[in-house]
């Protein structure tokens, strides 16, 4: 095969990894992961002297093949995709042979996939705590790979710390339901961690995570194989478990019924400090979450539905590289969504693609200088970084496509075989967009060629390569759970012009709102012409939306806030809540991106200075994406 993916430098099309042993030990004083990857390679094609990988930040220290001390070189620094490391093999090697490469090296303290927090940055403010986070191609800093999703492999490790360790794998000793650190002193003593992950995985998933965390299981329905439950620091476990406990088990044996089987074993969680950079991410075994989805009502915790989704979509069946990231999360969106007509309702169904329809017209405009990052399926040039096309476009534009397919075939009923047709077919693969498409064709050329006739009518290369600011079609929704909020929000637009004294709103206004409701609301009015500043003070002394402990709901109102003349009065509060010291920062870049860009076109003394003297406290990918919003990067 061709290499297609302009991320990496591997040649993976000549050599590739099935296999990588990781020995590790966490160092907390010099910030550093040092030991050794071993990496188990097949020829793909006759004549192969080299092995190519990837790196960045790395100090490599030597290199073994086959247990003989082998030869090896790193090429030159670029800024996205690091250095390659060449790697001599002493003889040149058959189709279908292998060979162990043994790597040994330290990571930086300045790796991006890495987040080392200070004792005071944690909710127990006792212990540092470590995190990662490889996606889309930060894997490179964590251990020498083919650092690219065309490459899938099983891998095993172990891991000495002085603090609990946990990996996007199967551990194998010490049992997670003993006692913590295996007995042992927390904080003093070394424990090694051994693990297992037998399913194939791109390196993207590769994840680690250390500091003072416990565990506490969840109960699956009778009859099911695998197991779940939540990791957390000691004082927030009682939170954790309250708000996942009751969902997780039943949300991804939904998922079994509507998708396929889970086959991965483990499905745990672990809710992490709250310099995370996303909602949730997807890691294999161990979905790594946001601690602004403990909201104390359970209403946020439909981002578990799609990140477990992630485990036939994406782990499962992966992209190829980041030109079909769509396939990844514009699947994972949609099928969110199916199970949540499933669990819900089918109103609710329709209620989310409302919901994201705002977000989605946000980010096409936030492209609109960069039209190419507008659509599903990106030429991504060598060198370019994908992270400055990370948008909700891959979600919202994907999820509506499937939405569009699955009613030009007729109904969901229609779609719902080719869909578990689909993972069965291509899971533990990497593909393109266009395999997918293939598939689809020949899926229905085989069982129901009437369909065909209707695949022809949609016009794939708008919705594939299509830009502008709106969908290739007008897509429509049932709007029943939104009509309340449209319209409260049609009666302040009308009340614009009258005094504020005389407004007749109340706080019980929002009596029978939920909080997607209350995001309704609040989008329609951030969707309308500013409000005056007094009735925008008036809104907030009655909904208490500036004081709300649900994150969606507070970066909301501050989205209505900042857009017009009560921005002097909130800026302020907007900046001191997403820098907040007490709770933590807001380091979901869904929340902090868009305030700081709202921040800086409102007062951007004031966004520089919070930024500057806080961004040592925000994941390095927030900071890199941050500075470049605040026109701070060289790159910007």
């Amino acid at each position: 095969m061709a290499i297609e993916d302009p991320t990496t430098h591997a040649n993976y099309d000549e050599i590739v990894t099935s296999h990588v042993h990781l020995e590790w030990t966490i160092d907390w004083e010099k910030q550093s992961v040092h030991g050794t990857a071993t990496h188990t390679l097949k020829a793909l094609v006759d004549g192969v002297d080299n092995v190519l990988l990837d790196t960045s930040d790395l100090v490599i220290t030597g290199v073994d093949v086959d247990g003989k001390e082998g030869t090896f070189a790193l090429g030159p620094v670029t800024p996205v995709l690091g250095a390659a490391l060449t790697v001599k093999l002493p003889s040149k090697l058959s189709k279908g042979s292998t060979v162990d490469v043994k790597i040994a090296y330290a990571t930086s303290p300045t790796a991006v996939a890495l987040q080392w927090l200070d004792k005071e940055q944690t909710a127990m403010k006792t212990h540092p705590y470590l995190f990662s986070q490889c996606q889309p191609i930060y894997a490179r800093t964590l251990l020498p790979c083919q650092d690219t999703p065309s490459v899938k492999i099983t891998y095993s490790a172990s891991v000495s710390s002085v603090l609990p360790v946990l990996l996007s794998a199967i551990r194998t000793s010490p049992p997670s339901d003993g006692p913590p650190h295996a007995g042992k002193e927390i904080g003093k003593d070394v424990v090694t961690y051994t693990y297992k992950q037998p399913t194939p995985i791109p390196s993207y998933l590769i994840a680690l995570a250390s500091g003072h965390i416990i565990y506490k299981p969840f109960t699956p329905p009778p009859g099911k194989s695998w197991t779940t439950g939540v990791w957390a620091e000691p004082v927030t476990m009682d939170k954790a478990f309250w708000e996942f406990s009751e969902d997780t088990p039943r949300f991804l044996a939904k998922a079994e019924d509507v998708v396929a089987p889970y086959t991965w074993g483990v499905y745990d969680l672990l809710v992490l400090p709250p310099s995370f950079p996303y909602g949730g991410m997807e890691n294999a075994c161990l979905t790594f979450l946001t601690p602004t989805l403990l909201a104390g009502d359970r209403t946020l915790v439909d981002v578990i539905v799609h990140e477990l989704t992630h485990s036939f979509f994406g782990n499962g069946v992966t992209h190829a590289h980041a030109s079909h990231f769509w396939l990844n999360e514009g699947w994972t969106t949609y099928i969110e969504r199916v199970l949540q007509g499933e669990i819900h309702g089918p109103a609710e169904r329709a209620f989310s693609y409302i919901l994201g329809a705002k977000a989605l017209k946000e980010a096409l405009a936030l492209y609109k200088d960069k039209p190419k990052y507008q659509q599903l399926v990106i030429h991504f040039e060598p060198g370019e970084d994908p992270d400055d096309a990370y948008s909700t476009i891959p979600y919202e534009k994907g999820s509506n496509f499937l939405l569009h397919i699955e009613r030009t075939l007729g109904g969901l009923k229609e779609f719902l075989p080719f869909i578990q047709d689909y993972v069965k077919t291509f899971t533990g693969k990497s593909i393109t967009t266009e395999q997918w498409k293939t598939h689809l064709y020949g899926f229905y050329e085989k069982h129901d060629k009437s369909k065909i006739e209707k695949l022809d009518s949609i016009d794939w290369d708008a919705w594939f390569y299509g830009q502008g600011e709106s969908l290739p079609v007008e897509m429509e929704y049932d709007t029943s759970l939104a009509e309340a909020a449209y319209k409260l929000a049609a009666r302040w637009d009308q009340a614009r012009e009258e005094p504020v004294e005389k407004l007749d709103f109340a706080s019980g206004d929002l009596a029978n709102f939920n909080s997607n409701q209350k995001l309704a609301f609040l989008e329609r009015v951030d969707s309308l012409a500013p409000l005056p500043a007094p009735h925008v003070r008036k809104l907030d002394a009655l909904y208490a939306f500036g004081t709300n402990d649900n994150a969606e709901i507070r970066s909301r109102f501050y989205s209505v806030a900042l857009s017009g003349p009560a921005a002097p009065d909130y800026a302020k509060s907007a900046a001191e809540w997403v820098v907040d010291k007490r709770t933590g920062v807001k380091g979901r870049m869904k929340f902090c991106r868009p305030l700081f860009r709202s921040l800086n076109a409102v007062d951007s003394e004031l966004a520089k200075e919070t930024w500057t003297k806080n961004a040592s406290s925000f994941h390095p990918i927030a900071r890199r994406m941050i500075e470049k919003d605040l026109g701070l990067s060289s790159t910007a």
